[in-house]
């Protein structure tokens, strides 16, 4: 039988750090990765010598970004790897520093996302599709928006009331992108993007950085590390995509993966405080928090609209702002969605904290095609 995280050493995230989500700006990579980097190493309490190997997560910054980055720590011989996996890419290093610690391979691991607005250019398979140019993201979940509105009675419009959840999470956050609350209205009356879709309801791309450390016992040990701010990671799960799942792949990948990670860490849905998740757009919030059974089927919006996903509800569900709010700059997400579970199960994320969190998830989709959910415990 395949071994899972659980069945090797424990591993902890140590240290957390974060530059802001923000439009495109001259600031370099270099300065928004070296400052996310920096604050991790800060807060942990450790030195950049001790840190013994690095994962660099981009989606947009092209070959090695990592070297050029980390040189302005110091150059000092330790492993670097690469990372490029969509808007999972974050998640994914994060996965393998904590596979590597948890091994022993290393005591002490950085995982960092980094990325800049870019046109993506996607590789050429020489076949050619179907519909490439007319079926794009925004019109994908735009469609899944009027089907799921059709199939459990609800208005397209009831939909916007995630993002309005979000834009006021994302108000009291000072690393989201867009740090204004918003009224329903705003949110609706917007620029519409696709069929009821509007700008407010889809995530900004923008640039930024967020790094965790993870460390093993050994390396807790060593570095003479506080335990009480050390977050267990209780499991990581990572799948890809299948045949036949047609428009609802991204649910069905979402289903799987998180009911591997569930069943590795031993939790049920219920036991989950937090949840940040890949909330792109409005719609996605309502499908994956049903697909990881969190509520019944067609029962998302009933409960959303009741508080149940609100900080201080049942379960805070996307508390940084989620995408839409705390922004996708693709590298980082993943790794800041395991900033923010780490610092809401500390205790120390202030007025956005969620009472007595224990538990939290964070799951990540890229391009359909890969899905990663990793649960974290106080």
């Amino acid at each position: 039988m395949p071994k899972r995280l659980s069945d090797l050493e424990p591993v902890y995230v140590v240290g957390i750090g974060l530059h802001r989500y923000q439009p495109l700006s001259e600031t370099s990579y270099v300065t928004l990765g070296l400052a996310a980097i920096r604050e991790a190493l800060d807060d942990a309490g450790i030195a950049w010598a001790d840190v013994e190997s690095t994962y660099v997560g981009t989606g947009l910054l092209g070959m090695a970004a990592g070297r050029p980055m980390l040189r302005h720590l110091g150059a000092y011989g330790k492993p670097l790897v690469h990372i490029e996996n969509a808007s999972a890419s974050g998640s994914a290093a994060f996965r393998h520093a904590c596979i590597e610690a948890a091994a022993g391979i290393s005591d002490v691991v950085l995982a960092v996302g980094v990325d800049k607005p870019a046109l993506v250019n996607r590789p050429k398979t020489g076949i050619q599709g179907l519909a490439e140019d007319a079926i794009v993201p925004f019109t994908h979940f735009a469609l899944l928006t009027n089907e799921y509105a059709a199939r459990h009675k609800v208005r397209p419009e009831d939909v916007a009331l995630v993002a309005l959840k979000n834009h006021r999470n994302g108000a009291a956050n000072p690393y989201a992108q867009r740090q204004k609350e918003r009224t329903l209205d705003e949110i609706l009356s917007g620029k519409a993007i696709s069929g009821t879709l509007t700008a407010l309801q889809c995530c900004p791309v923008g640039e930024g950085a967020a790094a965790a450390i993870v460390a093993n016992a050994a390396g807790l040990k060593r570095l003479g590390l506080d335990p009480k701010r050390a977050v267990r990671v209780a499991a990581s799960a990572g799948q890809s995509e299948r045949a036949g799942t047609g428009s609802s792949a991204d649910a069905r990948l979402t289903a799987d993966t998180t009911a591997e990670a569930l069943a590795e860490a031993q939790l049920a849905p219920a036991a989950l405080d937090i949840v940040e998740l890949h909330d792109a757009f409005t719609i996605e919030e309502l499908h994956y928090v049903e697909a990881m059974g969190i509520c019944p089927e067609g029962q998302a919006i009933h409960l959303l609209k009741d508080g149940a996903f609100n900080i201080g509800g049942r379960c805070a569900v996307s508390p940084s702002g989620g995408l839409i709010a705390m922004g996708h700059p693709i590298g980082p997400t993943g790794l800041g969605q395991i900033v923010e579970v780490t610092r809401q199960l500390r205790g120390e994320a202030g007025t956005r904290q969620h009472k007595g969190a224990r538990n939290g998830l964070a799951h990540m989709v890229g391009l359909g095609a890969v899905c990663y959910v990793h649960v974290l415990s106080a």
